[in-house]
């Protein structure tokens, strides 16, 4: 069943496919009691918790790889990326599979987000959307594409590519590495 089959909002099942082209819906998930939301074209899947094999020696965001039908996925935990503690595993923890680019290689990325659980996809208008915030959402204001406006909330709009962004997580890693060197 495909995650866009209905109109306004739609809850998401683990082990659906999305496949429509980028548009005004967002994929709701939470994370340590906050509705964060995605652009639909960026997800490729959405997945059970399964088995993470863990990576020695990589940056404490990135809790393991998994195998996608033979590809080598490299799962971030998003509570982590974003310093807000390690996401608790329970029955709703979820995998979103993201495709991003990778301008290094000229390539696409498939990575794996840990989340607490995922919502549903909803649809935003642009008058829905006001602009990121400057400060005080908790997490960089880069990684901040919109704040929707939602019932009696707000859901924060993740710019997904630059949370995500290789050349960010590869700095992350240096930088540890580096203060991790100098405390020995």
């Amino acid at each position: 069943m495909s995650i866009l089959a209905s109109a306004t909002t739609t809850p998401v099942p683990p082990g659906t496919i999305a496949t429509v082209p980028a548009s005004s819906r967002y994929l709701t998930f939470a994370l340590n009691a906050e509705v964060f939301g995605l652009d639909i074209a960026n997800v490729t899947e959405i997945l059970e918790l399964r088995h993470l094999t863990t990576v020695p020696m990589m940056p404490s965001f990135i809790r393991g790889v998994i195998n996608l039908r033979g590809r080598v996925v490299p799962v971030i935990d998003l509570a982590i990326r974003f310093s807000r503690g390690t996401t608790a595993i329970a029955h709703r923890t979820s995998i979103i599979i993201i495709r991003i680019d990778n301008p290094a290689q000229d390539a696409t990325q498939d990575i794996g987000i840990l989340v607490d659980a995922v919502n549903e996809v909803v649809h935003l208008e642009p008058e829905d959307i006001e602009p990121a915030p400057a400060f005080g959402a908790g997490i960089r204001a880069d990684y901040i594409s919109g704040m929707a406006r939602r019932e009696h909330d707000f859901t924060i709009l993740l710019d997904i590519n630059r949370v995500l962004s290789l050349t960010d997580m590869l700095t992350l890693n240096q930088a540890a590495a580096d203060e991790g060197a100098v405390g020995s």
